[in-house]
């Protein structure tokens, strides 16, 4: 990994960050603009972001905020111009909003569901199109381009509650299958990243208290991950030779075993 992940790897790149107000999303920008990229950073709490800027910039690097609700269309569409008008060309795209609110499904909390949904999903979703032109467009340049998600391992595994967020990131797995068939044929690397337990504040959304009980418990009794972790993954993905895609990446602690 050393001789991939140089001082300056992502010199002269551009990175588009969701979910970068807090833990993987912020860990992320930091280690990425640590590594030569200009990055835009992109949430709905301005303050955060504007705090993660200034760090960012007096360590020398380049950041841009963009308070960002990504389940906007219009506005991720917008902020893709903006960004690219104030940084230069985004190539690095990391979709990484996201919320996890677990209960049993005969709870019938529906507005939970949508909100999953919407941001899980559609925000994405919407990210992805409002990115993957400067993305085509990059590749054709001759520039290495990477579009990059976060997912989880409740995509894959069957954990009791989960079911509509597993839904949700399941959707995001097979989503990267499909789609680096399509833009790997424009050298467009797509990758998904599928973490295990992260030290974060998303599980402070659970409101179900055996679930929020389950994973409190877990950071108390193992070495979880840090958002740090997961980002130093992510740069690894993006510093790799153009030719080269990781595209699905389970990161465990090593002493979790659900």
């Amino acid at each position: 990994m050393s001789e991939i992940i140089t001082a300056s790897a992502l010199a002269g790149r551009t990175a588009f960050v969701t979910g970068a107000s807090s833990g993987i999303g912020e860990a992320t920008a930091l280690r990425l603009a640590s590594l030569g990229a200009g990055v835009a950073v992109a949430a709905r709490r301005k303050s955060n972001l504007d705090a993660l800027v200034e760090r960012i910039t007096a360590a020398g690097g380049r950041a841009l905020a963009v308070p960002l609700d990504v389940t906007d269309r219009n506005a991720v569409t917008a902020a893709a111009d903006y960004v690219s008008a104030e940084l230069g060309r985004v190539d690095l795209v990391f979709a990484n909003a996201g919320v996890q609110l677990i209960s049993p499904i005969d709870d019938l909390k529906m507005d939970d569901w949508q909100r999953q949904i919407d941001l899980n999903i559609t925000g994405v979703m919407n990210t992805i199109g409002a990115f993957v032109p400067h993305l085509v467009d990059a590749a054709a340049a001759g520039r290495a381009a990477d579009l990059i998600t976060t997912s989880s391992i409740a995509a894959t595994r069957v954990l009791e509650k989960f079911s509509v967020y597993s839904g949700t990131k399941a959707y995001l797995s097979q989503l990267t299958r499909l789609l680096r068939v399509e833009l790997g044929r424009k050298m467009v690397r797509v990758a998904t990243i599928e973490p295990g337990m992260v030290d974060t504040e998303l599980p402070d959304h659970v409101t179900d208290p055996d679930a929020s009980r389950l994973m409190a418990d877990l950071i108390k009794e193992i070495d979880v991950l840090s958002p740090a972790d997961v980002a130093e993954t992510v740069a690894f993905i993006a510093a790799n030779p153009r030719h080269i895609n990781l595209t699905e990446i389970t990161i465990l602690p090593t002493q979790q075993a659900i």
